[in-house]
């Protein structure tokens, strides 16, 4: 199963360390991989450092990429992180 939804990124800092970890945390509970496309740019949900690189910031649009066995629960709970703002007070 193949699933690809895009998403804003909402928080104020964007896709920073305390983010990118975050999101890394997540990634690490599923079997699904996880890849997230900006531009021309990729990485893989599962990489802080990767993930930094796209440098994603407020306002920027990242498609989600989820394959795999739970891709479904994957997908569902990477959106929901990026839309509750990384759970960051701002």
């Amino acid at each position: 199963m193949k699933l690809e939804r895009s998403v804003t990124i909402v928080n104020k800092l964007g896709l920073h360390a305390r983010a990118a970890t975050k999101l890394v945390q997540l990634a690490n509970q599923h079997s699904a991989e996880i890849l997230l496309i900006q531009d021309d740019n990729q990485a893989p949900a599962n990489s802080v450092l990767a993930l930094m690189m796209l440098e994603s910031s407020q306002g920027k649009t990242v498609d989600i990429v989820c394959s795999g066995d739970d891709a479904q629960s994957a997908m569902d709970a990477v959106v929901k992180l990026i839309e509750n703002k990384f759970d960051e007070d701002e």
